[in-house]
Parts: structure tokens; sequence; C-alpha cells
């Protein structure tokens, strides 16, 4: 049975795809920060289909703790075969307001992670001669985001990432690609003010708000053998907003 980690996968875009991959036979490693029980219910879940889960407790801002928690995965479920790096975090202000601080802190969740992650999966992919690597970028990381540089600047921040790595690992038969999605319905977009989702629904051709199942479907094609062909790729799921030629 193949192992998939998925980091941020007790909510949102994270646990749909956690539940997608477990449904084609992936046993699902459900990383959490802070959110315990919905990372338990996210297992549960799981386990209700047939699937096979377990939940991982890690900060991703230490990167002890990510080694730590590959290891983890690595004893109790096996060696990891697809990385979908999702956990992250939004700090909207200003540039001119906007402390150092704050920018470490996107950076560190959004980006670093994401690096630091890979450095700890991918030389077991190597050896075994197969895996996915997914980062979950953002349309902001590809058309800049009012009032937050930092989280635009750390998803942009990942294609390259993904680009980079998609080079290194290919002889290794690793692919590396990259999900950008629009607007998701997601607690992190919840608390959108109604004048902003007005005018973001009027940006979008299909003039409604994703979902996470769509991403899910999504990673779940480019953790899948029809995909082995594709690397180094961005993906967005947007409903048009980021047409480019």
């Amino acid at each position: 049975m193949k192992v998939a980690l998925v980091t941020g996968a007790a909510k949102g875009i994270g646990r749909a795809s956690a539940l997608a991959l477990a449904r084609d036979g992936f046993s699902v490693a459900v990383h959490y920060r802070a959110s315990q029980a919905d990372a338990e219910n996210t297992v549960a879940t799981i386990r209700a289909f047939g699937g096979a889960a377990e939940a991982f407790q890690a900060d991703l801002a230490d990167p002890a703790q990510i080694d730590a928690l590959v290891k983890a995965v690595e004893q109790k479920l096996g060696t990891i075969h697809t990385l979908v790096s999702n956990a992250g975090i939004l700090k909207g202000n200003l540039i001119a307001f906007t402390k150092f601080e704050e920018w470490r802190d996107v950076m560190t969740a959004n980006l670093d992670a994401a690096f630091l992650l890979t450095k700890a999966v991918s030389r077991p992919m190597a050896r075994q001669k197969a895996g996915r690597i997914i980062y979950i970028s953002s349309d902001a990381g590809l058309l800049g985001d009012l009032m937050r540089a930092a989280y635009s600047a750390s998803k942009a921040g990942l294609l390259g990432l993904a680009k980079t790595a998609a080079r290194e690992f290919a002889a290794s038969r690793v692919t590396v690609n990259a999900v950008a999605p629009g607007i998701i319905a997601t607690d992190m977009t919840a608390d959108i003010p109604e004048t902003r989702r007005v005018k973001q629904l009027a940006a979008i051709p299909m003039a409604r708000f994703g979902t996470p199942e769509e991403v899910a479907g999504v990673v779940r094609f480019l953790a899948s053998d029809d995909a082995d062909w594709i690397t180094g790729q961005t993906l967005c799921v947007d409903g048009g907003l980021c047409m480019r030629d």
C-alpha cells in the first residue's frame, strides 16, 4: 500500500485531499499542528469507509519537528510515496505596514516548510525510484493579491521550488508539481467581507468559489499513475480566474 503524507489535513483542502487519496488506496498520514480533534475526525472518516490513516502532530515552523514527522510516518506506515505540502497560513496587511516578523511567519509556514519536507522525503523516494511531491500553491502566487504580499510571495516561491525540484528528481522518477487554487470555500476564506466577496465573484468567469473537493481531485490525479509523465507543472483550479495564453 502506498503511503501519502498530507500536511494540514485536519480541515479544508488538506482534509479533502487526504480523503481522496485514501479512497484511491493510499495509507494516509494526516498531519496537524493544533487541530487534533479535526485531524482525528479526518482519520475516523477514512477508516469508516475502509481506508487506512493515522494522525501525526508537528509544528512545521520547527525544522527538527519536520524531520521527526517524516521519520514517525516512515516508522508507522512505511516509506512515503506522495507528499502533499498543503499546510499554510495567511496574514493580510499593506506592505508598508507589514512587520518583518509577520513576513517571516508566513514564509516559514508556507515556503520554508515545503522546502524542508521536500529534503526529508526526496532521498527515500529516489531510492525507491518512485514518488510524487505536490505543493498547494495559490493563484495569489501568479497574480499577486492586495494586502497579502507575504502570502503571494510564499506561494510564488512554491512554483519556483517545484520547477527546480522537478528537474533534480526527474532521473529518479519522482515528479513534482504545484496546484494553484483560486478562491476556495474554506475556513480561511469564510471571513471575507461581503463587498470584497462580490468583487471576487465578479472576477471569476465561472462566477462561484471552488470547493476543497475540486482541488483534491487534481491532487488525486497528480498522485496517480496517470500523471507519471507530468512534472514541473502548475495546475490552476480557479474557475478561470487565472487564464494564461
